[in-house]
């Protein structure tokens, strides 16, 4: 493939790009000397600050420096230290905070040439198109800059120009990154095998994905439709006329980056209530819609002047399937109820584990290491700690990470990051766990409520902590309300599905010869405060009504 053709030129394919540039050595070999000149500056530095015995906080040059190699050597790098800045876990704070700089603090290119590229983009001057254009782009990113702009219709917009002559530069690097990964995957103490090169192939056609604006405003379409129904996520408007592959002109945010608590704090917007917005959004994306914004790192999330979170940036998004949206939700309650039997399946199943692999020494593995996460409360939890435990298996054990969930990992670290820059004392499953507990408890598709009777019964046994703790925890989230989810388990155990349910409830009841009153006075303390007589008998009517008198006289218990 010849990467400055324009047939092809949106597509990511390793083998025709190797073939390239085995054809064509020398530019393999001159940016090899290029990229190793300029990390050895970098390597040097930090044993000569080793040498002269200099700690960490005396060297904040050599974290810049680090920064100023990845800017030189361009876009691919750029977009790996973007990667790294969300990874407290990997990267010491000095660093981190130097990386940060990365997602939106980049030199713009020339402005002649990005004026050019917008005209010829879109085959008209641009008196004709805006009746104004800040005369510097307002930001500057990896793979193109922003400008501020007025259409001649009125509207006010972001107009994004692609950086000129990509091609050539992002698939000589990822060719160089995909061969040092097939070479150094077997050096590698941990089991990855074969997966680094996946890894790069998934960064390699997502970055393909970036540079394709038209395909980001599709993305973008399609994510404000999946949020239509929720009136605290914005995503702005495309403007198709005005968007090419190379532009992209979408309607302009007036708000605060997510990062810039001093701003947010001024406007006196409730930090916590952002918290709940963003984390609840990427639950939703993952386990709801399937698609999902991919590189949420603070440069895209905004904070508007009215309390709602803004998404922009849709270059890099992913999309799940069905059935794995649905283990994913299996790993998260298996996690929490702390059923490790069941959790290493969920890794077979997510593609951690071969279908081949014997999970029951895994199984003790897991209980060892995930079980001090957990802590003595659901509270404990974090994905921060969770990713760091983890990587402690896979050097004991054959894990590996598919490519897909190295963003997904990528993704829910760098919301935590985020919220915990908004509130140091944030813990994820704050919010995590009652949105998964309220969607078991909603039970709004036939999958969900097969998998809250999964949670509610072990070993043919009902399991009544879980239950008080799942509707404790879903009524600490301040939306939910008990009396509609009462509503749904009551047509739901009315219905020919509930069959099941009902037989089991009774069970339940009189399990070992008595009734558990003592169970059914605490489940009833814990929701009474929700139901006031009027509303409750409203709602099990409402119930009710939708059957007939020979469907509910014909019920089995």
């Amino acid at each position: 493939m010849n990467p400055q053709a324009g047939t092809s030129r949106r597509r990511y394919d390793p083998q025709e790009i190797a073939r390239y540039y085995r054809r064509r050595p020398w530019l393999a070999i001159g940016r090899t000397i290029l990229i190793i000149w300029h990390f050895a500056g970098f390597l040097l530095g930090l044993l000569w600050d080793q040498w002269q015995h200099r700690d960490v906080e005396h060297t904040p040059e050599r974290a810049a420096h680090l920064r100023h190699v990845l800017t030189d050597l361009g876009p691919t790098y750029i977009k790996v230290g973007q990667a790294l800045s969300t990874r407290p876990d990997l990267i010491r704070k000095d660093f981190l905070e130097e990386l940060t700089k990365l997602q939106d603090q980049l030199p713009p290119f020339n402005h002649e040439q990005a004026m050019a590229i917008i005209e010829a983009e879109l085959d008209q001057d641009l008196d004709l198109i805006y009746s104004e254009i800040s005369p510097e782009p307002i930001a500057a990113a990896s793979l193109g800059q922003v400008y501020r702009a007025r259409l001649r219709t009125g509207e006010e917009v972001a107009v994004k120009v692609q950086r000129p002559n990509l091609l050539p530069v992002l698939t000589l690097d990822l060719y160089l990154m995909r061969w040092a990964a097939g070479w150094l995957s077997p050096w590698l103490p941990l089991n990855l095998g074969h997966d680094l090169t996946l890894i790069v192939d998934e960064f390699g056609i997502k970055l393909f994905e970036e540079i394709d604006y038209i395909n980001e405003g599709r993305n973008a379409e399609r994510f404000a439709t999946y949020f239509a129904d929720d009136s605290h996520v914005k995503v702005p408007s495309i403007y198709w006329r005005y968007t090419t592959t190379c532009v992209l002109t979408l309607e302009w945010i007036n708000g605060f980056k997510l990062t810039d608590t001093e701003r947010i704090k001024a406007a006196g917007l409730d930090q916590d209530a952002l918290i709940q917005i963003g984390v609840t959004s990427g639950l939703r994306q993952l386990l709801e819609f399937g698609f999902f914004h991919a590189d949420p790192h603070p440069g895209n999330l905004f904070a508007l002047p009215d309390g709602r979170m803004a998404f922009i940036d849709f270059g890099m998004m992913d999309q799940l399937e069905q059935n794995t949206k649905e283990t994913l939700v299996d790993s998260v309650v298996h996690l929490i109820n702390k059923d490790y039997d069941q959790l290493a399946i969920d890794f077979v199943k997510l593609g951690f584990l071969s279908p081949e692999t014997d999970i029951r020494p895994i199984i003790p593995a897991l209980e060892s290491v995930l079980g001090n996460v957990m802590g003595t409360s659901v509270k404990d939890f974090n994905f921060k700690t969770i990713t760091d435990s983890f990587s402690e298996l896979m050097y004991e054990y054959p894990f590996r990470v598919p490519a897909q969930f190295a963003l997904i990992i990528r993704s829910l670290v760098t919301q935590e990051g985020i919220a915990l820059s908004l509130n140091p004392d944030f813990k994820i499953v704050d919010v995590a766990y009652p949105y998964v507990a309220r969607r078991l408890l909603n039970g709004e598709t036939p999958a969900l409520r097969r998998r809250l009777i999964e949670v509610l019964f072990k070993d043919g046994k009902f399991q009544w902590q879980r239950l008080e703790n799942m509707i404790a925890i879903a009524r600490s989230d301040r939306n939910f309300d008990l009396l509609p989810t009462a509503q749904l388990g009551l047509k739901y155990l009315l219905s020919d599905e509930g069959d099941f349910l009902r037989r089991q409830i009774i069970l339940a009841l009189t399990e070992d010869d008595r009734l558990h009153t003592a169970e059914v006075q605490r489940l009833w303390s814990l929701i009474q405060p929700d139901l006031q007589p009027s509303r409750l008998f409203d709602a099990a009517w409402g119930a009710i009504s939708q059957f007939s008198t020979d469907q509910v006289a014909a019920l089995k218990l």
